[in-house]
């Protein structure tokens, strides 16, 4: 199991927990509104740091922006499974015929 499946493990199982108790379950328990607000916070802060291109602060915000974007897709009830099943059915695709076939 790779960090990144752990880590959705982890929001997965903190869903509806405390919200006092863990960081996780109070983003979760604020709503998906939030939750995809916060992710984008996150995502651009990682665009401002790859622009000024510090590779440390990059990576930093790099796992942030991993993080918000699995409690996101936690709070809509959509798996990183789900994810990884959509990424499979689109490798070998080149990426102009998958765009061009979501008309």
């Amino acid at each position: 199991m790779s960090a990144l499946e752990r880590l959705a493990a982890v929001i997965a199982a903190r869903k509806g927990t405390d919200p006092e108790t863990s960081w996780t379950a109070k983003l979760l328990a604020k709503g998906p509104e939030k939750c995809a607000e916060k992710f984008g916070e996150e995502a651009v802060e990682a665009v401002i740091e790859a622009v000024k291109g510090d590779r440390a602060r990059l990576t930093a915000e790099a796992a942030d922006v991993l993080y918000h974007l699995l409690v996101m897709l936690a709070a809509r009830d959509v798996s990183l499974a789900d994810v990884l099943k959509e990424l499979e059915r689109r490798e070998g695709v080149s990426g102009i015929a998958e765009k061009a076939s979501r008309t």
